[in-house]
């Protein structure tokens, strides 16, 4: 093992909340961050529709607020998405200090666009590639500052702790030298991203395989919510299309969901019509495909002027057209994906987890603010707020002198010998396909429980995989992916209810009296429920 030189602060990951954290602390603290992949691939990097933030005359934050909480389903904590919803100006005014620039109309004035379950025009956008965008800004402002390294092709194993059980760094590959490093830090924060690549179906890049999160449970973290997985309503069905979404912003701009005989048929199911919450477009989408025995339904953008799709959509309107489809003159064919995790590692306002000195920012964390379902471009906002919190956080323990930097009392089983000859691939395809089919929009107990003793069967698998072969990413990737679909069904299945994004065909009503709160899971506890105070 090779041994690195101490930093004050260690960011795993470099999407935009663990750039925000790293960008807050620059001036004054030596940060390391270190991502598996490249510094601009990451979730962000694949944000279409915007962020949302009350700036215009016709909008409110209280408005803001009621529709974040009316989305949640009822587990938003309230208290916390206020704060978020009226720290947004700030916010913005930080990324056009990094030099971003949103799209303005003729008078100078931000052109605002609208999604489902918004009740005004809130989302500022750089076209329909603003997380693109936003990751250029963010990584040369990074780039910039001498007190900030970057490791590239660095994949963080376990985190590391000190006799006392306070987290002292991380365990990192490096890909390229195939050589494990202690990475030592007196805070390390988890900005690791999501955990779409756990469906077989997910609009998420090929790195969304929750690290972050597997990595804080089996350090001894408390995760949440984890049930609830957002599902992206128009993912373009076409072989070739890999995880290309459609943004929901198109149909802010007018566009209609129609099934195969060209019927718009949302208002069957909602009285927003194609402007209902997300976890409502899936399902009636997912509903519509099955009653017909269709593999997908049709998003029509002709309703658009062709001109004004063009502008608004530059990015969709290319890639559609080399697959062959022009949406201004034809409708496109769409299917859900698995899009956005809502759970994570439980943290307080600021970031702090129930593990000492971790961090954990953006998507990888359970701050509050989705509750049972992300209303949609608050995601690129919550990475900016909680990114910014932690770091204040950090630097206020920092000049108290608190922090880790101690010995690491057991180095974790990372495997040693040759390379995996298990066939991975085959492992990979039957862990997100069982999670797809019977951990999906619409789930059902007894497919469950068939889930789950796959799952399990296969997370021990993986493990014993990992302590036999040499370290690989493929590898460690499969072993966390294996072990959090395990979780998710096992939240899954404990709550009872249907809620936001977890619909269960035994239980279809909400059940206030038994499950308004969060769902609590920890390494050695089944999952409980953790009541909303005063809700």
């Amino acid at each position: 093992m090779r041994d690195y030189p101490e930093v004050d602060v260690l960011v795993i990951g470099s999407g935009l909340a663990g750039l925000r954290v790293a960008l807050s602390l620059s001036d004054r603290l030596r940060v390391r961050i270190v991502t598996k992949s490249r510094d601009h691939h990451s979730n962000t990097d694949r944000a279409q529709g915007g962020i949302a933030a009350v700036l215009g005359k016709d909008d409110a934050f209280e408005l803001h607020v009621r529709d974040t909480l009316r989305a949640g389903a009822g587990l938003c904590h309230e208290d916390r998405v206020r704060a978020m919803v009226e720290n947004a100006p700030h916010l913005i005014e930080g990324l056009l200090q990094v030099g971003l620039k949103f799209a303005t109309r003729e008078d100078g004035s931000y052109e605002m666009g609208r999604e489902g379950g918004h009740s005004r025009r809130r989302v500022l956008h750089s076209g329909d590639f603003t997380g693109r965008e936003v990751e250029r800004a963010m990584v040369a402002a990074v780039r910039a500052h001498r007190s900030i390294q970057v490791l590239e092709d660095h994949f963080a194993i376990d985190l590391l702790k000190d006799a006392d059980e306070r987290v002292v760094g991380a365990l990192v590959l490096d890909e390229r030298r195939g050589e494990i490093g202690v990475h030592r830090a007196r805070f390390t924060v988890l900005a690791t991203g999501g955990t779409g690549k756990v469906y077989r179906y997910t609009s998420n890049p090929d790195i969304a395989t929750g690290d972050g999160v597997a990595m804080a449970w089996r350090a001894g973290a408390t995760l949440s919510n984890l049930e609830f997985e957002q599902f992206h309503p128009t993912c373009l069905y076409h072989p070739e299309a890999k995880s290309f979404l459609i943004s929901e912003a198109v149909r802010g701009e007018g566009a209609v969901l129609r099934n195969l005989d060209g019927e718009a048929f949302m208002l069957r199911y909602h009285e927003l019509a194609d402007l209902a919450p997300r976890d409502v477009v899936a399902r009636a989408i997912d509903a519509e495909m099955k009653s017909r025995g269709d593999d997908h339904v049709l998003l029509d953008a002709t309703v658009i002027p062709a001109q004004q799709a063009i502008e608004r959509f530059p990015n969709i309107y290319r890639r559609c057209l080399d697959y062959g489809f022009d949406l201004t003159r034809e409708p496109l064919p769409v299917v859900p994906a698995a899009h956005y995790a809502c759970g994570g590692v439980v943290t307080d306002e600021n970031g702090v987890t129930d593990l000492e000195n971790l961090f954990v920012v953006g998507e990888s964390a359970m701050t509050g603010i989705h509750g049972a379902n992300r209303l949609a471009s608050n995601s690129l906002l919550e990475a900016l707020h909680y990114g910014e919190a932690a770091a204040r956080e950090i630097l206020q323990l920092h000049g108290d002198g608190a922090g880790g930097g101690g010995e690491v009392a057991e180095f974790p089983d990372v495997g040693s010998g040759e390379e995996a000859r298990t066939p991975l691939q085959h492992d990979w395809e039957i862990a997100r396909r069982t999670m797809w089919d019977y951990v999906g929009i619409q789930r059902d107990l007894q497919w469950l429980e068939v889930a789950r003793r796959r799952m399990d069967e296969m997370a021990e698998q993986a493990r014993n995989i990992c302590r036999q072969q040499r370290p690989s990413v493929d590898v460690h990737e499969l072993r966390n992916v294996t072990l959090l679909g395990s979780l998710v069904v096992r939240c899954a299945t404990f709550r009872k209810e249907s809620r936001g994004l977890h619909s269960l065909v035994q239980y279809p009503e909400t059940d206030d009296a038994n499950f308004l709160g969060d769902t609590f899971i920890r390494k050695g506890k089944k999952p409980w429920l953790n009541p909303l105070e005063g809700r």
